[in-house]
Parts: structure tokens; C-alpha cells; sequence
């Protein structure tokens, strides 16, 4: 895979600014994400063509309203409609703080908030922390605000959430201990946030958050519990609901693997233990008798090829998917990186 280049970023983040965290038709904006999965790509070229084509279905940025104060801010975690002010917030974090202080201390108090907006604010944090450690400028820090203030605004915790995560089991073990909702009780009709819902009535989810073991050494505990969801995407996702499911649960660890590098120990661990609760979470929701898949045929390596292939598919999720998998794949290599991005270019519609 190319190496890195982000020297289109900054354009491309100004660009973005006016607009908000939801695009016409409800569901998240990922503009900002996938302008930087690009760069991480090595394919800055391709990232203002793709913002031109996806500009239309984005919304503009809401203005901001009542100030959220310091002393305040837990009772406005969940509040949708103060991205603005939450925004507003975290730049203020930011001037007054290295941005490495704010993510460590912000990363630790929303950890409990993962799923939020379907994992989409830890995501967006991620690629927003990647792009600052690459290089440090007012769009990047401004994009880290609005990323936190996207995981603020969209906050929610699943059940279990005050079990401890000290279990003993590596999560390829674990995994088939995570309880599932029952197909009768699961509700499709809305987004996979709406679907996350139906934990509340099954009491026997909660105790998945204790079942790892997070005091093992970070980084190989990080990328074993990214092979294993890549392997649960394998295994369930089989039409484009479940397949936009089963993507969350990959890239979400993955863009805590872009945090873990720069914030505390303790913060980097508290935080994995809600990463493995909330993709358990869309196996709950989303998954078959088959948790993962465990035999994956060997394909010849050509990572140039796959992404090439994703910018000319041209859907975000396909796109940050991909870079997810070959980034994971080029510091555990594994079969089954190669082979989920190959299912989810014929999986979902191209743009």
C-alpha cells in the first residue's frame, strides 16, 4: 500500500467545515473520515473528487446555541442537537490545552459512550487524531473538536457498561460466549442505533463487557480483537444492512488503534474494553449461530489493487472499510483483512 499523504487534507477539511454531522437523509456524514482514510492511503488525489461527488447529500452545520459548561457537561451527553455547542466546547478545550491532554482526558470520559451514533464518533476521533499526529494545523485541531463534539453529541451506553472488564479469555474465545438477541425480538426497522436498543430487554448481554482480558500486552490484544470482528463480518454479513453493521464493528477498533498510541495506558485500556462491548454489541444484534468465519482461503497480497478498487466503488463505508482492513493487515497480516474487503465491494451498491 502507498505511504501516507496528506496534502490534501487541509483543503479538504475547510471545505467541510460548514456542514454537519447528518446527511439528508438522516444517516451520518462520513465526509471527514473518508478524506482522511484517503490520505492514509497515499491518495490525496482522489479525496476532493469523491467530497464533490458526496457534497450534494450533506447537510449545513446547525448554529451553535447555549454554552455548555465545564462543570455541566455530563447532563448534555446525548443532546443530537448540540453538535454546535459541543463543538464550541471542545475548541475551547483546544486552545487552552495540547490536543494530546484533550484526547487522552476526553477519550477516557466518553469511553463509556463507544456505540455512540453507531460507533461513528470514536471513528470520526480517530481519523481526526491520526490526521493531527501526521501534522499539527488549525484545521486538523478544528476537525478533532468537531469529532469529539460528534461522540459527545450522539452518546450512548449499552448495558453492562458498569461491569468491570477484567475477564480472562482472549476474544476469539469470547466471542462465542456473547449472547444474541433471539431473530423474533430484533428490530430492523430503523438504523443500527435503533437495533442497539433491544439489548435493554436481554439482561444476558451485559456480563460480555467482563469477558476479555485487557491487562494483556495492548497492541496484539488490539489487533486480535480486530481480526476476530473482521472474521464475525465474514460470517454475518450476508445483505447490506448486515453488512453495514458488521463494518462498524471493524473499523471501530481499528480507529481506536489510531487513539491508543497517544493517549495513557490506563485510558487506552479502559477505552478497549468498551470497543470490544459495543462491536459484541452489533454481533448481538446482527449475527447468526455462526459466530465467525475460521477457515479463509489465501489470496495473493495486493493491497495497491483493493484500494484502487474502493475509490472507483466510491461508497464511504466501502472506502473506510478498506483502508481499516489494510491498515490492520499490514501489522497482523491476515488472510481474512484481504478477503472482507474483496465481500464488501460486491456487497454494497457502488456510488
Amino acid at each position: 500500500m502507498r505511504a501516507p499523504s496528506y496534502a490534501s487534507l487541509d483543503d479538504a477539511l475547510e471545505i467541510l467545515a460548514p456542514y454537519g454531522i447528518e446527511l439528508r437523509n438522516g444517516n451520518s456524514n462520513h465526509a471527514p473520515m473518508v478524506a482522511e482514510a484517503l490520505c492514509a492511503m497515499g491518495h490525496p488525489e482522489a479525496v476532493m473528487p469523491w467530497i464533490a461527488r458526496y457534497r450534494e447529500r450533506m447537510l449545513p452545520r446547525p448554529a451553535a446555541g447555549a454554552r455548555i459548561r465545564r462543570e455541566d457537561w455530563r447532563g448534555t451527553l446525548g443532546e443530537r442537537g448540540r453538535f454546535a455547542d459541543w463543538s464550541a466546547f471542545f475548541s475551547e478545550e483546544l486552545r487552552e490545552r495540547p490536543w494530546r491532554e484533550v484526547l487522552d482526558r476526553w477519550a477516557d470520559r466518553l469511553a463509556p459512550g463507544f456505540c455512540a451514533s453507531a460507533t461513528h464518533g470514536v471513528i470520526r476521533v480517530g481519523h481526526a487524531a491520526r490526521g493531527l499526529a501526521a501534522g499539527e494545523t488549525r484545521h486538523r485541531r478544528r476537525e478533532l473538536a468537531d469529532a469529539f463534539a460528534s461522540w459527545a453529541a450522539t452518546y450512548q451506553e449499552l448495558p453492562g457498561s458498569g461491569h468491570a472488564a477484567n475477564g480472562r479469555m482472549p476474544p476469539r474465545e469470547a466471542i462465542g460466549l456473547v449472547a444474541v438477541v433471539p431473530p423474533a425480538q430484533r428490530n430492523y426497522a430503523g438504523n443500527i442505533t435503533a437495533s442497539l436498543a433491544t439489548l435493554d430487554d436481554l439482561p444476558e448481554f451485559g456480563p460480555s463487557i467482563g469477558l476479555i482480558d485487557t491487562g494483556s500486552e495492548l497492541a496484539p490484544l488490539l489487533s486480535e480483537i480486530t481480526e476476530v470482528f473482521a472474521r464475525v463480518y465474514l460470517a454475518n454479513a450476508h445483505d447490506i444492512r448486515s453488512t453495514i453493521a458488521f463494518i462498524h464493528g471493524v473499523t471501530s477498533p481499528a480507529a481506536l488503534a489510531n487513539i491508543t498510541p497517544l493517549v495513557s495506558d490506563r485510558t487506552a485500556r479502559a477505552t478497549l474494553g468498551y470497543a470490544w462491548q459495543s462491536s459484541c454489541a452489533l454481533y448481538a444484534c446482527f449475527g447468526g449461530d455462526t459466530a465467525m468465519a475460521e477457515d479463509i482461503e489465501p489470496r495473493e497480497a495486493d493491497e495497491d489493487d483493493l484500494a484502487d478498487r474502493a475509490i472507483a466503488h466510491g461508497d464511504e463505508h466501502v472506502i473506510k472499510f478498506t483502508e481499516a482492513c489494510l491498515q490492520r493487515y499490514a501489522i497482523s497480516p491476515s488472510a481474512v483483512y484481504l478477503a472482507a474487503v474483496d465481500h464488501v465491494l460486491g456487497m454494497i451498491p457502488r456510488r
